[in-house]
């Protein structure tokens, strides 16, 4: 699936148990139409130790991947969530927010 959102995007989650949250993307999970959100769909992992590696055992506690209708870019300049479009400027594609009409880095 293409998408408009990018790594280190500024985003807030419209559904699910984290609705309202707002976090930095930091993975985009593009087989499973995801992304990894900063602080944002929480699990725990029960792992083992491993010495080789030098990891202890326990409950780690770390991000899940939120699907990618789940979630909204908010704007830098009206910092509301907004959906993203394209346009020329230039001769360069730069992504605009729909509802300000201001380009986003």
């Amino acid at each position: 699936m293409k998408t408009k959102i990018r790594k280190d995007d500024k985003v807030m989650i419209i559904a699910g148990k984290d609705k309202g949250k707002i976090g930095k993307v930091l993975k985009l999970v593009r087989k499973k139409d995801a992304v990894l959100v900063e602080g944002a769909n929480k699990v725990k992992r029960h792992t083992k130790a491993n010495p080789y590696a030098n990891q202890p055992g326990g409950i780690i506690e770390k991000e899940s991947p939120v699907n990618i209708s789940n979630i909204a870019v908010i704007c830098g300049s009206c910092t509301k969530p907004t959906r993203l479009g394209y346009r020329l400027e230039s001769g360069k594609k730069v992504r605009f927010c729909k509802k300000c009409n201001e380009i986003l880095k």
